[in-house]
């Protein structure tokens, strides 16, 4: 099992930056992807991003390419969420997750993930 802590959340203005962490502790080689996913009061997890652990490759939701970044220290077991150009329907709570196993196909389907963090929230308000 993999223990999993989100940081690095806040308030911050339309347009600012964030960058969250998600720290790794345990059977941190036990699976396929790390992914970022995000939810919103009354609204359903959102998948926004995942980077591979075998090559480190990166995918992005249309609702955040070309804004966030997903990128990885392995010496520190962290994976990292660079959020740029934050608007307020960012807004949400970040949970940091483990892919045991793809669903469907799709790497970001949550059902397929096991480890989950916390949580940090997020909030981008002026």
């Amino acid at each position: 099992q993999v223990q999993l802590v989100e940081s690095g959340g806040g308030l911050v203005q339309p347009g600012g930056s964030l960058r969250l962490s998600c720290v790794a502790s345990g059977k941190t080689l036990d699976y396929y992807a790390t992914g970022w996913f995000r939810q919103a009061p009354g609204k359903e997890r959102e998948g926004i991003s995942y980077i591979k652990s075998s090559d480190g490759v990166t995918y992005y939701a249309d609702s955040v390419k070309g804004r966030f970044t997903i990128s990885r220290d392995n010496a520190k077991n962290t994976v990292y969420l660079q959020m740029n150009s934050l608007k307020p329907e960012d807004t949400a709570v970040y949970y940091c997750a483990t892919l045991q196993r793809p669903v469907g196909g799709s790497w970001l389907d949550s059902r397929g993930y096991r480890s989950w963090g916390q949580g940090t929230q997020v909030t981008v308000s002026s």
